[in-house]
Order: structure tokens, then sequence, then C-alpha cells
């Protein structure tokens, strides 16, 4: 064989490795699971569903720690991750383009996988602050979450609805679940807000660690509000000190995925989460609350073919 006829062999050979290459690469799919900070439940639920969705052929999950809702939502949007926990008043303003909740745009490139569980609005006080009731966080140290958080939106809508900014407060910090623990602990911090699912690891460590008051949310305040804010209950002894039920704002927790990402794939996503929900519930027991039925596709975005399939598959449209 001359040169050029082993130099066209070669190319050919080339042709075929890349060719082989390049669908390997396509085989392999990324799932970037977005969550929260690793002391709240979004990230311990991530991190059970990495494991899950390893036994997608093909798939390559991972895990990323973020702000929670609102930047996953951005994330999502703008093609950064396929799976993101959000709130659902987060999911419902980003859809909209609502200005205030700081969308001054509408994201439209995102759907839904699933309705899951109920993030609970959590106001915790330190019992020496001698705050029990809502109007005794005037003049007071308040933590509303890390900085245009999916809870910060929740502090300032409760806030609103009992007739109260932040200008009536004696300190805003803007910090995630864990840090704002710490200050309390160390006498920094009067309060926390934490928008999440019950028996969160931060506000059980905190329990622990000094006396509490698990502050009401009146149930004429969250009325006021309105949809997706429901009327719902911190059972006694979800933390250690507390010996009665508080009445409190619950709001629903979503998975939304993009919608240009492959059907198959998200079928066999929505398939692993409902059909593993053992191990969700092992990671933390909000997952418990996660349930097959009618309000799992009811959603301020559309649901993802994907997801679609599967429930039709269950009887659910």
């Amino acid at each position: 064989m001359g040169y050029l006829g082993k130099k066209t062999l070669l190319s050919a050979f080339a042709a075929v490795t890349m060719t082989f290459a390049a669908a390997e690469a396509k085989a392999q799919d990324f799932i970037n699971i977005l969550t929260g900070g690793t002391s709240g439940v979004y990230y311990p639920m991530g991190v059970a569903l990495e494991k899950i969705y390893s036994g997608i052929p093909n798939a390559r999950p991972s895990v990323q720690a973020t702000k929670a809702s609102i930047e996953n939502i951005n994330l999502i949007n703008s093609g950064r991750g396929e799976l993101g926990f959000t709130l659902g008043d987060s999911l419902r303003d980003a859809w909209e383009g609502n200005e205030e909740a700081g969308f001054k745009k509408k994201l439209e490139n995102i759907s839904t996988l699933a309705a899951i569980y109920p993030n609970y609005v959590q106001i915790v006080a330190s019992k020496e602050s001698g705050i029990k009731t809502l109007a005794d966080l005037k003049g007071k140290r308040l933590s509303v979450g890390a900085p245009k958080s999916g809870t910060e939106l929740n502090a300032k809508t409760i806030l609103h609805a009992a007739g109260l900014s932040y200008d009536d407060l004696g300190k805003v910090e803007y910090l995630p679940f864990a840090e704002s623990v710490e200050l309390m602990k160390n006498r920094q911090l009067d309060a926390t807000l934490q928008s999440s699912g019950l028996g969160v690891a931060s506000l059980r460590d905190l329990a622990n660690a000094v006396e509490i008051n698990v502050v009401e949310v009146p149930a004429d305040i969250i009325e006021k509000i309105g949809a997706p804010y429901l009327v719902n209950t911190i059972p006694a002894n979800t933390y250690s000190g507390q010996d009665k039920d508080v009445t409190t704002a619950s709001v629903i927790n979503y998975l939304i995925v993009r919608p240009d990402m492959d059907e198959e794939l998200v079928y066999q996503m929505t398939k692993g989460l409902f059909e593993n929900l053992d191990q969700l519930a092992a990671a933390h027991s909000a997952a418990k609350m996660i349930k097959l039925d009618k309000n799992t596709i009811i959603s301020p975005t559309p649901i993802h073919p994907g997801a679609m399939r599967y429930y039709k598959e269950k009887g659910i449209e």
C-alpha cells in the first residue's frame, strides 16, 4: 500500500475513532443536582438523589451546594444545571417575572419534574430574647436567610403581612441556616427565620444548645397572604423544648428541570424519585411527606414531558 493509501486509511480510522468518542461522550447524561446549604434539607435529599440516579444507564449525577431556591432557578434557566430544588413562591415569581421578588423579566426556560414536600416557615428565637410573637421581633436581631434566597423572600412576605419591615428590626442578618445558629449560640442574634422541612438539622442543633421559643405565624396572617402559602402546624416536640404545636405557614417545594432535557432521562429521573422514596426518607424525614397524587403535577410552570409520561403511566394527568 502506498503512502497516500496509508494516509487515507489512517484518516478514515481517526474519523471512526472520533465518531465513537463523540457517541460515548453524548451517551453521558450529566445530572447536576442544585440543592441549598449543607445544613438544610435540600442538600441531604440531593445526595440521596445522586445515589438513586447513579443507577440510570449512562447517567453522571453530581450534587452542588447553593444558596437554594432563587439561585437554583437562575442556574436552571441559564442551562447551568439539570435538576434544582425550589420553593413554590420563588418559582411562581420567576415564571411571572415579579420584579419585587428580584426577577426583572420572566424566566421561561424552566419546567417542573414534581411538586414534593412542604417547607415550613420556622421562626425560632432564643428564650432569653423574650420573643414570643411576630410583634416581639420589633427592635430585635433577626437572620432572614441568605440574601435573595427563597427563605428571604418568605421573610419579607411574612413580615409585610404582619405589618412589619426590616426597618422595624434592630438588625437584619442575611445568613445561611448554620451560620445563623452559630450567632444565636453566641448571643449575637435573637432569632432566625428558616424556611425548610420539619426537623431541619440547623434548628435541631440550636434547640439542643440553647432554650428556644418557636414563634407562631397566625392563621389570619397566612390567609391574608394567600396562595401558595398555606396554614400548617409544626408539631410539638419537633425540636427540643418545643412542648406545644405551633401554627405557621407552609409553601410547597418543587424539583425543576430544563425543558430541553431528554424526555427519556427525565422519565427515568421521575421514576427514580418516586420508586425510591424510602431512600429519600432515610436521608431526611421531610421526604416522608412526598406523595404521588394529583397535587404532584400542580405547578406554576409546565410539567416536563418526560415526567408527565411517568405520571400518565400511574394514572395521574
